[in-house]
Order: C-alpha cells, then sequence, then structure tokens
C-alpha cells in the first residue's frame, strides 16, 4: 500500500513536514471565492451585515485550526493576512490604498499572527485552569525552581528542552511561547489576556 505525503483531517490538510502549506492553499483558496462572491453583493449590505458575512464565510476560515500554524513559514502567514486585508476593504467597501491596519481596527480584528498567539495563550491558561482536556493537561507541567526564588510563585510552567524541529512543534513548547520564557498564568482570563499583549 503506497504512503501518501498528505492527509486530511478534521477539515487540515496536515503534510509529512507539517509545514502546513497544502492547508493554506487550500484555505486561501475558498477565501478568495468567498470574497469575489462577497464583493459582487457588498452594496446591497449594510455594514453590520456585511461584517456579520465576511467573518461567517471567510474569516471563520481564516481562524479554523489556526493554533496549528504556529511555527509555519512567515510567508504563509503573510499570504493569510493579505487574504483578511483584502476582507476588510471588501467589508469596508475601501479602496486597495487604504490602510489594512486601520481597517482592521475598526473591525475589532487581530492580525493572523496575533489569532494564532491568542488561540494559544487561550487554550493553554484553560488546559491550566481546568486540567482539561486531559491529552493536552499532561503535556504541560508547573515550573519548579531548584531554589526559592521570586518567581516561585507566579504560576509558571516550565519549558521542556527540544533538540528535532518537529519536537519544538509539540503542544507542551509552543504553548509557552506566547508568554516568553515561562508562561505565566495568572488568577482570572481576563487578566492573562491583558498580560498577553496581543491587542
Amino acid at each position: 500500500m503506497p504512503f501518501s505525503d498528505n492527509v486530511k483531517l478534521l477539515g487540515v490538510r496536515l503534510d509529512s513536514a507539517l509545514t502546513m502549506d497544502q492547508h493554506i492553499n487550500e484555505v486561501l483558496r475558498s477565501c478568495s471565492y468567498h470574497m469575489h462572491a462577497l464583493r459582487h453583493i457588498r452594496s446591497l449590505l449594510t455594514l453590520d451585515v456585511a461584517k456579520m458575512v465576511g467573518h461567517s464565510i471567510v474569516s471563520s476560515r481564516l481562524d479554523y485550526a489556526n493554533a496549528l500554524l504556529h511555527g509555519t513559514l512567515a510567508n504563509n502567514i503573510n499570504r493569510l493576512q493579505v487574504a483578511q486585508n483584502s476582507l476588510a476593504r471588501a467589508v469596508c467597501q475601501a479602496p486597495r490604498s487604504a490602510s489594512a491596519t486601520e481597517l482592521r481596527r475598526q473591525l475589532h480584528w487581530l492580525p493572523i499572527r496575533q489569532q494564532i498567539t491568542y488561540k494559544l495563550a487561550v487554550i493553554t491558561y484553560k488546559t491550566r485552569s481546568t486540567g482539561n482536556p486531559a491529552y493536552l493537561s499532561h503535556l504541560i507541567h508547573d515550573y519548579q525552581p531548584a531554589r526559592t526564588l521570586r518567581s516561585s510563585d507566579k504560576l509558571l510552567l516550565s519549558v521542556p528542552r527540544t533538540t528535532l524541529t518537529l519536537s519544538a512543534k509539540v503542544f507542551s513548547v509552543i504553548a509557552l511561547l506566547p508568554s516568553g520564557t515561562h508562561c505565566h498564568i495568572t488568577a482570572d482570563l481576563l487578566t492573562f489576556l491583558v498580560h498577553l499583549n496581543v491587542f
């Protein structure tokens, strides 16, 4: 039986090297089709309806399973960002010369890279706080310093050592990166998100 270089699982195309290139190609192809349709009917919609349609048929595709995109090539992130920028201009009926950053701010949309950081951080926080799901909970561990330090009571998570490129993509490693060397788990979710500095 021949082996396949990629497999589609729960709507995500995974390749043998976990580059996510093929998955991103499929996402962008789908987003392009729906954005083209949105532009055709945009003049008939109010801004609120256009925002709802844009989020439900395009933005949701950019956001789906985006935590898996951590560590992918910067070029892939940039391609997704171009798609989000195009969607923002389509929703706001703005010309190509309009600032995408300002449009995203008006729409309250995080850039693609910050969305990935946000998703990973929230998953980490909820996993650490609730112990669920169990298949993720056992991958993260509290930081235990060899001696008493000022950071001992900060509810930090330890960072495992990695030697292989693929091992740097596992949840126990990437879940800690949004907050730096150690992941600082605060008492409540809102305070935790404020400390992320992704907004």
